[in-house]
């Protein structure tokens, strides 16, 4: 049987409770342990220097193979060039974006010696898989290792219209490498045409029948895959949290007041700083809510290292109080703003607790967090989903979530009034249409089916 390598930045050991307490990790497990094969990236470790080989650890039909990094490795591929340039760009944040030379030759070099460390491990029938920004030059690497076999690649972010693009000066040589596997996986057809528009005006390439392009020699297939969630596993989350010992917390806490919630990991995509500013314009032009209606924000930290990442985390800080100093009152706080993780179960809780979920990125590649809080939900007496038109999600929830334009204050303060004055068939209905689509569009579906493409290569 053909084995499955998968390769990402970070590696869901078995033993990293976190990783694999659910999502992709536990969808990319189970192809992994149906299949056998090997799960390859990053440790999450430093080292004094990154070493050559990786270290091994297997698990049934599952070899984990992780390299710890050198600090100057973690700070030029990850914290340099893949989170201060790339990932900026591919949110459309040019402002933030960082072009540095040295973190672009140390995001070159990572990705090479990945190439030289996973070479070694694969045999003749394999097929790899390769996730995300932080590994884009990692195929075509193997390729001048004499890898011939079938590679996927699978962009979880945007992809960014050739406009934004082209401002990154080694924009030509990172689309060539896309170019290097069989199949591109974009989350939206707007991605797939901002690829595609670059092809076409930029690398004098051209489209062919059957999604496939032709480009600097190749021909490979880029496609849609929206990412889904487990989405029967989310409903029973939702339904054992009635029973839960934070629920009867948050029962007995509420005081009757109504809440809408955010969870998010901290980063600026995430229009976070939007969202209280819009929520404060729904209490200030609708006073009757004052001491009613509370924003639960959920953010835990993330890339603390980066530099634009403490600036987000002290302007929400400030932000959040701003806004609490001008509206509360003595026995009410208009923002809870949670600065830490919690466990799936517990954001289970908080969903079903709340309202209305207000997901309101400025750019998302999809955003899962949509999709959980509407499979959390009591179908007979659901909340409401407020979506940012700019989140990959809305191209599948558009039916059923109320969409707003995050930098549009009014019109989100709107939405949530909607949303709380809504009649409850109406909550019913729209639910049901959005669930349905989480049903058609399950994790295992995506994963299924991009692999089921991938198999097909090449595309000649």
């Amino acid at each position: 049987m053909d084995r499955l390598v998968v390769v990402s930045n970070r590696v869901a050991a078995p033993t990293d409770t976190k990783a694999t307490a659910g999502g992709l990790a536990v969808a990319l497990q189970d192809a992994l342990r149906q299949k056998g094969g090997i799960w390859f990236g990053w440790s999450g470790k430093t080292a004094a220097r990154t070493p050559l080989e990786p270290s091994i650890t297997g698990v049934g039909k599952v070899e984990y193979a992780t390299l710890d990094l050198s600090r100057k490795d973690l700070e030029e591929y990850y914290n340099g060039y893949a989170n201060r340039t790339l990932w900026p760009l591919f949110h459309y944040r040019l402002d933030l974006t960082g072009f540095n030379k040295q973190d672009y030759s140390g995001y070159l070099r990572v990705n090479t010696m990945f190439a030289h460390a996973l070479a070694p491990l694969l045999e003749g029938k394999d097929t790899i898989w390769i996730h995300d920004y932080h590994l884009i030059p990692l195929g075509s690497e193997l390729r001048h290792q004499g890898i011939e076999r079938p590679m996927g690649f699978f962009l979880h972010t945007p992809f960014p219209t050739t406009e934004i693009l082209t401002a990154l000066p080694s924009h030509a040589t990172l689309i060539e490498h896309l170019c290097a596997y069989d199949l591109l996986g974009f989350q939206t057809e707007n991605d797939l045409r901002a690829f595609r528009d670059y092809i076409v005006h930029e690398a004098g390439g051209g489209l062919m029948s059957e999604n496939r392009v032709h480009a600097y020699g190749r021909t490979l297939r880029a496609e849609v895959f929206p990412i889904g969630i487990d989405t029967a596993d989310f409903e029973k989350l939702g339904q054992r949290s009635a029973r839960s010992a934070l629920a009867k917390r948050l029962d007995v806490t509420s005081h009757g007041i109504q809440r809408v919630i955010g969870v998010d990991r901290l980063d600026y995509s995430k229009g976070i700083v939007e969202r209280f500013q819009a929520f404060e314009r729904f209490l200030e032009t609708r006073p009757a809510y004052r001491g009613k209606v509370q924003l639960t924000q959920i953010a835990p930290p993330s890339r603390a290292e980066v530099p634009e990442y403490k600036e987000i985390t002290r302007t929400l800080e400030a932000e959040a109080g701003r806004v609490n100093g001008r509206l509360a009152d003595f026995d009410f706080v208009p923002i809870n703003y949670l600065n830490q993780s919690f466990k799936r179960q517990d954001l289970a809780v908080f969903y079903r607790k709340s309202r209305a979920g207000l997901v309101t990125p400025l750019r998302d590649g999809m955003n899962l967090v949509a999709k959980e809080y509407v499979a959390a939900q009591d179908p007979k007496d659901p909340g409401v989903l407020i979506l940012s038109r700019f989140a990959g999600a809305a191209r599948e929830l558009d039916r059923g979530a109320l969409i707003v334009n995050p930098f549009d204050f009014e019109s989100t303060a709107e939405a949530i009034a909607q949303a709380l004055e809504m009649p409850q068939e109406e909550r019913i209905d729209r639910h049901k249409v959005m669930l349905k689509v989480l049903h058609d569009n399950t994790l295992d579906h995506w994963r299924d089916r991009f692999l089921t493409i991938l198999a097909e290569a090449p595309f000649e």
